[in-house]
């Protein structure tokens, strides 16, 4: 089997109420979709575990850690304006962020080359100390974090965010890393307002962190040719043994939280482009790991789309 799908039942019982567009309705349009994929039964089906305190707090504070406990286990029901939270909600950032140690798991022992994790609530806003724009734990900071210690074989990560949204904590995590080298392409200005092409990185880890800002209303097909020249001028200069996808699909045209015009076939040839440059790169190591998207009514297609294209020889 090529591609392992990662998910959990307990994702959609991160509750955020009526008519939060963070909804445990997107788990089940995703899952539903994977399922009726004419290439599922070729996938490799994994109930995620759940990550350890020890796991989370290799990228975020013990007091967050606590504090997001904490909040749960008292009901008090926000963790910031943006986050809602539920009684199951702790317990289903823990799945999340374990989720993404599984499927690494999975593509470093050689069960499968890459791999999707249908992750519920999603994690690249979330910085080392807050919780934020719907994140409680940064699932894609905890998977990298997790891959170098686990692995002797992986020094060095990519970390690819197509998201509408600029993955504000993920960069801010690993922006004096030389080790991970962060790439974000998102509409700009647009929340949380970071992204602009002057951040790349601090101290050792200058010149380790792209942005690419894109505007409201970019055309498709120039909002690609932004996306493969970034993804070839990164290439040209850090070797990944690993690439991770925050794969938001948010920036899709029909979406109700972006501004962008990309379509079902526009995230194929991106996915597509990843595949080719881990080929080269890792053996064709690639976890791709669910951020945003946020319509019920396309999201299902486009997220399946994005599988065939991992699962495709």
């Amino acid at each position: 089997m090529k591609t392992a799908i990662v998910h959990h039942p307990i994702y959609k019982k991160h509750d955020t109420g009526f008519g939060h567009p963070e909804t445990s309705s997107r788990y089940e349009v995703i899952m539903k979709a994977l399922r009726e994929s004419p290439v599922f039964g070729n996938l490799l089906e994994i109930l995620a575990d759940r990550a350890s305190q020890s796991i989370i707090q290799a990228v975020h504070t013990k007091d967050h850690f606590r504090h997001v406990e904490r909040v749960v286990a008292e009901g008090l029901g926000y963790l910031d304006a943006d986050t809602v939270i539920s009684v199951h909600s702790f317990d289903a950032a823990l799945y999340a962020a374990g989720g993404v140690c599984n499927a690494i798991d999975a593509v470093m022992l050689g069960k499968v080359q890459n791999a999707f994790v249908a992750a519920r609530p999603p994690g690249h806003h979330a910085t080392a100390h807050n919780a934020m724009g719907f994140c409680l734990f940064n699932n894609v900071a905890v998977g990298a974090r997790y891959a170098q210690s686990r692995y002797e074989q992986i020094e060095k990560v990519a970390i690819i965010d197509w998201d509408v949204h600029h993955g504000n904590g993920t960069q801010a995590i690993f922006y004096d890393d030389p080790t991970v080298f962060f790439f974000s392409i998102h509409q700009y200005p647009w929340y949380p307002g970071t992204g602009s092409r002057g951040e790349t990185g601090y101290g050792r880890g200058k010149g380790f962190t792209l942005n690419i800002p894109v505007r409201a209303g970019t055309p498709a097909k120039e909002h690609r040719q932004m996306f493969e020249a970034a993804i070839s001028e990164i290439s040209s200069k850090f070797n990944p043994d690993l690439i991770i996808i925050s794969a938001g699909f948010d920036a899709h045209l029909a979406d109700p939280l972006g501004q962008l015009k990309l379509e079902d076939a526009d995230f194929v040839q991106m996915t597509k482009v990843i595949k080719q440059w881990a080929e080269q790169a890792c053996q064709g190591r690639v976890v791709s790991v669910l951020e945003g998207g946020y319509n019920l009514k396309t999201l299902g297609d486009t997220v399946r789309q994005h599988v065939e294209e991992l699962a495709r020889d």
